[in-house]
């Protein structure tokens, strides 16, 4: 197998000595002409497979997490509420920004791709380095671990079900989300569509009750609504880093745009359909749990969904730790499948060993690249406080996008010329440069030791870089060399044979 070389420069290099295997199943193709044949991803994501990954992944763990996160540094429900649509409206902007620079750079790796663009490799690198290390297993513990505590709850229904319980299932659920994902794209985009429509339900059932419920006169949380706000910006900053948690993954498309479909029209299209829709069910949702449950029942629940339907639904309470539990489990499906590709898309530009950026020549599918996330995250089970984990994401998430959102502003500047299929107002990246200053900045008198972990982990890439692959050593070089021989005999892997631009 010929050596992928680690390079400065966001151009991949391949070289290939293995003639491609003939696929066996429709997520593979192989095609000939201007790109030449050989082993690449296949462009197999429609319109609504996009808005079902988007929403899928953003309606997972937070919606029933961070309820309790943004009243906490909040102090008020109707404070809180303001901090839920605003969390919208920013990712809105957010994800409208990252429309232009998707379909401007209409490469897979979302914010990797576009970082290395603007700025060049070694920022580029350091975003791979704290997604690797931070936002990308991190997240996906978070919901994994929030999948677990959900389906074990009726099983202790007064008492939190124990902790080793709780890692076991969430591990057990990694793994088999880790195969379907290493077998089969079609299978993924089923499961993202089937139990995007359970979480859909498992909502509609929350909002259903709480109509019930405000119907039959019960309006006493409603009568001083702001009543113990608080006014902190630090205290802000942390309620919209739990509100904007819950509206991560609005950006995972851009992590796949090389298989999707008519990119220029889908992904904006995808992105404009999914954020509303996101945004008013959460609005809703909201309404529903300030209305059946007061702050104090929602500060002491670690499962907020579970307590609204202990109080709810009676019997059928089990329902609702159940369509939690399958919510957390189609978001965690549809990240893990855009997330590996960012590894993927990393390795394949010299960023990551070789191993990482190869297809399985049968499935043609980044084996090495989902396995490789799923022992990051396997890793990650074993720490226990979920709302540390949020904040260690968030601060790094908000850095990176603000990044991210700088490129394109930076772009518009230095490359003036360059065709942009979409060219948003050029007051939304401002707005959303300034709204995340604000909260980078006002973390770090909240949360100074989140905040000083998280730039250490950052700055960290930096000599790690340049001994890996600005100057590699040469013992490392070698040792990726023999891993990627052995990954691609074991795996049954190739480099991936499409050419890029």
């Amino acid at each position: 197998m010929a050596r992928v070389q680690a390079s400065d420069s966001l151009i991949p290099r391949q070289v290939f000595e293995v003639p491609p295997a003939e696929p066996n199943n429709s997520t593979a193709t192989a095609d000939s002409g201007s790109q030449g044949s050989g082993v690449k991803l296949k462009k197999q994501i429609g319109l609504l497979d996009g808005v079902a990954i988007i929403v899928g992944v953003i309606v997972g763990s937070g919606i029933f997490v961070s309820p309790k996160g943004v009243l906490r540094f909040s102090g008020s429900i109707g404070q809180s509420l303001i901090v839920w649509v605003l969390s919208g409206v920013l990712s809105m902007v957010g994800a409208l920004c990252y429309a232009e620079l998707g379909t401007m750079i209409p490469k897979s790796g979302g914010d990797y791709a576009y970082i290395g663009t603007a700025f060049g490799p070694l920022p580029a690198f350091l975003y791979l380095w704290v997604a690797l290390l931070i936002l990308v297993p991190t997240g996906n513990a978070i919901t994994a671990l929030t999948f677990a505590q959900y389906l074990l709850k009726p099983f202790w229904p007064s008492c939190e079900a124990p902790i080793e319980a709780v890692q076991l299932l969430a591990a057990a659920m990694i793994c088999v989300l880790t195969l379907i994902n290493c077998y089969n794209v079609k299978w993924v985009t089923r499961v993202t569509d089937i139990f995007t429509g359970t979480k859909v339900v498992a909502l509609l059932v929350i909002v259903g009750a709480g109509v019930w419920w405000l119907l039959n006169g019960n309006t006493e949380h409603w009568d001083n609504p702001f009543s113990g706000g608080l006014q902190d910006p630090g205290y802000i900053a942390l309620a919209f880093y739990s509100g904007l948690f819950s509206y991560s993954g609005w950006n995972y498309l851009n992590f796949v745009t090389e298989e999707l479909k008519d990119p220029y029209r889908n992904l904006p299209k995808a992105i404009c359909i999914s954020m509303p829709v996101v945004t008013i069910i959460y609005m809703i949702t909201n309404i529903a749990y300030f209305s059946v449950l007061s702050p104090d029942e929602i500060l002491s629940s670690d499962a907020v969904a579970v307590t609204f339907g202990d109080k709810m639904l009676g019997y059928l309470s089990w329902i609702m730790p159940f369509a939690v539990a399958c919510s957390t489990f189609g978001s965690l499906n549809g990240a893990i499948f855009a997330s590996s590709r960012l590894f993927f898309v990393g390795a394949r530009n010299g960023h990551l060993p070789a191993a990482i950026s190869l297809i399985n020549v049968n499935c043609l599918t980044p084996v090495p690249s989902l396995i490789f996330l799923g022992v990051l995250t396997l890793l990650l089970l074993f720490i226990k406080d979920i709302y540390v984990l949020i904040n260690y994401v968030s601060y790094v998430e908000a850095l990176f996008t603000l990044i991210s959102v700088s490129g394109l502003l930076w772009m518009r500047y230095k490359q003036p010329k360059t065709e942009r299929p979409i060219k948003v107002s050029l007051a939304l990246p401002i707005i959303y440069l300034i709204v995340c200053l604000f909260l980078v900045i006002s973390s770090c008198t909240q949360t100074p030791y989140v905040v000083g972990i998280g730039t250490i982990i950052i700055l960290s890439g930096i000599p790690v870089y340049y001994l890996t692959i600005h100057n590699p050593v040469k013992w490392l070089a070698d040792t990726s060399q023999a891993i990627n021989l052995w990954c691609s005999k074991f795996f049954i892997c190739m480099p991936n044979q499409e050419k890029f631009d």
